[in-house]
């Protein structure tokens, strides 16, 4: 199945990158696999340090502001033991290093072993507009992929749900996406 999740990886300089990403994982998450587009930078990052953090977070209007390249201001995280960085406000986490790449033209599979694993502040949960904001940001990555037409519609759909159980945050986050996207498409 595919978690949703936010993506810590460095470069071979140490730079941080923070990327929203959905991971393949089993049901126990003993086994994760990346498939990064080629032309990210978490796809560079990896080539070059073979390390990444999956963080599980509620936090959406960073998973919004991570979609859309701005992170503002810019996460706390802290080292751990062998050269990963793990947001503070992830509810659980997952260091792991690249095992095997299995090539693909435009998003490579990087199968993943888990090297340390933790746990942070506790998971509040996803209500309708958390959800919405996920969905949103996932657009906000896409489009230069689907027709303006489709994402203007779909966040049309998505704005009930927001409208009815969002709280400050989801609001921050779903304008920021609307935004942006609307943006993108002209």
């Amino acid at each position: 199945m595919i978690l949703e999740s936010l993506v810590t990886s460095t470069n071979a300089s140490g730079e941080l990158n923070v990327a929203p990403m959905g991971p393949i994982v089993d049901a126990g998450i003993t086994q994760i696999q990346l498939r990064p587009f080629k032309t990210s930078t978490t796809y560079g990052n990896l080539r070059a340090t073979s390390r990444a953090v999956v963080h599980v977070t509620d936090d959406v209007l960073m998973i919004a502001q991570a979609a859309i390249g701005r992170i503002e201001p810019p996460p706390e995280v802290r080292p751990i033991d062998g050269g990963w960085f793990v947001l503070e406000k992830a509810s659980r986490w997952f260091a792991i290093e690249v095992v095997r790449w299995i090539d693909d033209p435009q998003r490579p599979t990087a199968e993943c072993a888990i090297r340390a694993e933790g746990t942070g502040p506790p998971f509040f949960g996803l209500n309708r507009a958390k959800h919405a904001v996920v969905e949103a940001a996932i657009l906000a990555t896409r489009t230069h992929l689907l027709p303006a037409a489709e994402l203007l519609a779909d966040l049309e759909r998505l704005q009930v749900l927001v409208d009815k159980t969002a709280g400050d945050a989801e609001r921050e986050a779903f304008a920021l996406l609307q935004a942006t996207i609307r943006q993108r498409v002209g």
